[in-house]
């Protein structure tokens, strides 16, 4: 079929089923089955929300300032995704469940509430790790076959992925206790560059 033929044949294919909007013939997904996963990633979303919200006015000690205000902004990004990821699905005319009934039901993360600041932040870093694996998984799903909902979540994950980051942060600067993360390798600390000495030394001789 040469470009002109299948340019007229994409035109055809517009006029059928318009009422539709931007799910055409060309759609390589199921469309319900895109629906129900992005419905689960909503459905993630707004638990990831009410524990945020929750956590923000529970926050309490000396550090609790500037945490709640982290999961403030924290609430107000995962409010955002929601937003987002409802949007799309009514792209795919698709119905956003919102059902309170069926969100904890869909959510991939469950709502813990903590009994202090540093159990607050553990139970967000655990949320955060497990998105950010169920949103590759689902980045993985969609590929090529729908760029669109791909690069909404790839958008979405980095923000996750910023957020985990942000809460192993706080939860090291709270309970410095905590086995630090790496940030160096052995050679780049001087402790390391101490220890590798004698072993250079002896290469030279």
């Amino acid at each position: 079929m040469d470009l002109t033929s299948k340019v007229e044949e994409i035109r055809k294919r517009a006029r059928n089923k318009i009422e539709e909007g931007a799910v055409t013939q060309g759609y390589a997904l199921d469309r319900n089955q895109s629906i129900r996963i992005l419905n689960e990633a909503l459905a993630t979303e707004i638990v990831c929300v009410l524990r945020y919200q929750y956590h923000y006015y529970m926050a309490s000690g000396i550090h609790s300032t500037a945490v709640a205000d982290e999961f403030l902004e924290h609430a107000k990004a995962e409010q955002e995704h929601a937003a987002r990821i409802s949007e799309r699905i009514k792209q795919l005319h698709g119905k956003p469940e919102l059902n309170p009934a069926l969100i904890a039901e869909r959510s991939h993360t469950e709502y813990k509430e903590g009994e202090s600041l540093p159990d607050m932040i553990r139970e967000d870093l655990i949320a955060e790790r497990i998105v950010i694996d169920i949103y590759r998984d689902m980045i993985q799903f969609f590929g090529e076959k729908d760029p669109t909902t791909r690069r909404m979540l790839e958008e979405i994950l980095g923000d996750e992925e910023e957020h985990a980051d942000e809460l192993a942060d706080m939860l090291f600067a709270i309970e410095p206790g905590m086995q630090a993360r790496p940030l160096y390798s052995k050679d780049e600390t001087r402790e390391g560059a101490i220890a590798l000495e004698p072993a250079a030394a002896k290469g030279r001789q």
